[in-house]
Formats: structure tokens, C-alpha cells, sequence
């Protein structure tokens, strides 16, 4: 379709959706976009936006989808899902970090027809893709899942974080045993992936507030054709306890971090990591190789606390 002839559609069909029960409200949500395809946001846009004569519609919809995978190489050639060098380690984080150019990129034609924000970015298909496992079903897509998506969640998430004001809707395309998953089966047999001990970090943001947060000095690494910064952070607040969760892409070096806050001075810490090899893995025969642990290594200072993240990691940090 056109993106013209599909806003038609949708506007039509819309119509039909109405919200028959006060206590149980439904979202609409559009069909948005795929990666950079601007030419698409504007057409739809445009086209739902249009007000006929007496109209005071503001776009017919609650929600634009927007769909992004993280695959290396080429669409029919991704890689494998367990074992790559550093080079394709580094692309993949390159990769992951456009989904924050793809929510400014829509979100900057959404502010030319909503500025007041009241229609969200839906991202509702993301996360790596690799080439499934040697002897699966190729329609299955079965991949493992490593280190390596354990920081794409991490960068992902804070991505989502950090651009709350837009993305009101985020869903990892798989749960269990497609794409990136955060649950692998295999008969009456299940793991948890790296994926899932991030999530599980990270659910201290819901329901929080977003918190203002700059990193004052952080280097470059990866590769010339990949550069990338080595750690992405986001903070946010909730009954007084503020969150931070710290990404660390870097595959090689450590980095002392020091966190400081405006007006508040904390009292207690504590902190979790998720860390290991860029290739570490859960398998059924070893299914805690990736866990979420304990950090015991944050120090309070006067206004906030300060740690040492490792290489290849992913730390939550809470401070009451």
C-alpha cells in the first residue's frame, strides 16, 4: 500500500472502534513505519491529519507503530547468534544505538502535526536478529541469546527511557524461543536468557519518573567503520528512590563511574549486575553461565555514589 491509500483505510475503519465500555478504554494504533522510512510517517500523517470541513480530529489514532531489528551484516546474511569477533560485536552495538535516531527522526515529523504530544510511538517490534540455529526450522527462528543481547536490551531500554515523552509503547517482538527472547524451552525443559536478567534489572523503572541525566566524559571505542561510546545511562525516580542503570559496550576496559545528584543525598545503595563474555550464554546443560548478581562494590559519596562498571556489562544501581 501506499501510505496515502492506507491512512484512507485506517481512517475508515477507525471509525468503527469506539469506546463502548468507560472502564475498559482500547488504544488505536497505526501502522507506522519500518526503520527510517520517513517517506511513510509523513504520508500517513498527512493524510490522517487532514481536517475536513467542521473537523477537529487530531489523527484518528493514540499510537504510530515503529519496528527496528539489530542484525548484523546483511538482511540474508546476519551472522551467528553465539559466536562472532569483535568487529561484528561492535557493529551490532552501532546498530542498536540507531533505534534512538529512529525515535528522533519520527518523533521530530509527529511534533510538526502533534507538538502538544499526545500521539505515542508504539516500538513494537525490536531486538537482534541473527541467522537461526544450525538444524532449526528456519521459520521458527530460533536463535541463542548472549552477552551481546543483553547490552542491546540494556542500550534499547535506556533508549525507551530516555524518549518517554514520545515512545509510550515498547514490546520485544519474542518472548520464548524466536529472535531475541528472554525464555528458551526445550520439552518440559526452560532457561533464562542474559535478555531476561536484563528485564528483570530494568522493571525498576516502570511507573517512575524519568530523571535528566548527562554523562560528562565518555570515550569512544569499537572499531573506524563502528565507533560508539562506550556507556549509555538512563535515572529515573519513584517514592524517593532513584534508579540508574548503566550500559557498559566497551569489551575490553572497566570505567570508574560517579554519579551526582541535584538536591539529593542518598543514604543507602544497592545494585545488580548482569556481566560476562561477549559469547557467554545460558544452555540446559548450564543454565546459570549469565545471571543477574549482587554488586557490592558502590560507594555513597556526598551527593550520589560511585562504582566501577566492567567491561561487557549491564549494572541497575538503586539509591534511597
Amino acid at each position: 500500500m501506499t501510505p496515502e491509500y492506507y491512512g484512507n483505510l485506517y481512517r475508515r475503519y477507525q471509525t468503527f472502534c469506539r469506546q463502548y465500555h468507560p472502564d475498559h478504554p482500547f488504544r488505536k494504533i497505526a501502522c507506522g513505519p519500518s526503520a527510517d522510512d520517513t517517506d511513510w510517517t509523513n504520508g500517513v500523517l498527512k493524510t490522517c491529519f487532514a481536517k475536513p470541513a467542521g473537523d477537529t480530529c487530531h489523527g484518528f489514532m493514540d499510537l504510530l507503530s515503529l519496528h527496528y531489528y539489530t542484525s548484523p551484516g546483511d538482511w540474508e546474511h546476519k551472522g551467528s547468534a553465539s559466536s562472532f569477533d569483535d568487529s561484528v560485536w561492535y557493529e551490532t552495538m552501532k546498530k542498536a544505538l540507531y533505534a534512538e535516531d529512529l525515535v528522533r527522526m519520527h518523533g521530530n515529523i509527529l511534533d510538526t502535526y502533534d507538538p502538544e504530544k499526545k500521539i505515542g510511538i508504539s516500538f513494537d517490534e525490536w531486538g537482534g536478529w541473527y541467522d537461526v540455529e544450525p538444524g532449526t526450522n528456519p521459520g521458527f527462528l530460533y536463535q541463542q541469546n548472549t552477552m551481546r543481547d543483553a547490552l542491546i536490551a540494556g542500550l534499547t531500554l535506556n533508549i525507551f527511557n530516555r524518549h518517554c515523552d514520545r515512545v509510550k509503547l515498547a514490546c520485544i517482538a519474542q518472548m520464548v524461543n524466536v529472535l531475541q527472547s528472554m525464555i528458551l524451552t526445550e520439552g518440559e525443559k526452560m532457561v533464562k536468557t542474559p535478555t531476561y536478567h536484563v528485564f528483570h534489572m530494568y522493571k525498576k523503572h516502570q511507573d517512575a519518573e524519568l530523571v535528566s541525566a548527562d554523562l560528562e566524559e565518555n570515550p569512544t571505542v569499537g572499531t573506524e567503520k563502528y565507533p560508539v561510546p562506550a556507556l549509555d545511562m538512563s535515572v529515573s525516580v519513584k517514592d524517593g528512590v532513584y534508579t540508574a542503570t548503566v550500559a557498559n559496550v566497551d569489551l575490553s576496559n572497566a570505567y570508574p563511574v560517579e554519579i551526582s545528584f541535584r538536591g539529593f543525598r542518598p543514604k543507602k545503595a544497592e545494585a545488580s549486575i548482569v556481566t560476562g563474555d561477549k559469547c557467554a550464554k545460558n544452555t540446559f546443560d548450564d543454565p546459570n553461565a549469565v545471571t543477574e548478581e549482587k554488586a557490592d562494590d558502590v560507594t555513597l559519596t556526598e551527593h550520589g555514589c560511585s562504582f566501577e562498571i566492567p567491561a561487557c556489562s549491564v549494572m541497575m544501581i538503586q539509591l534511597r
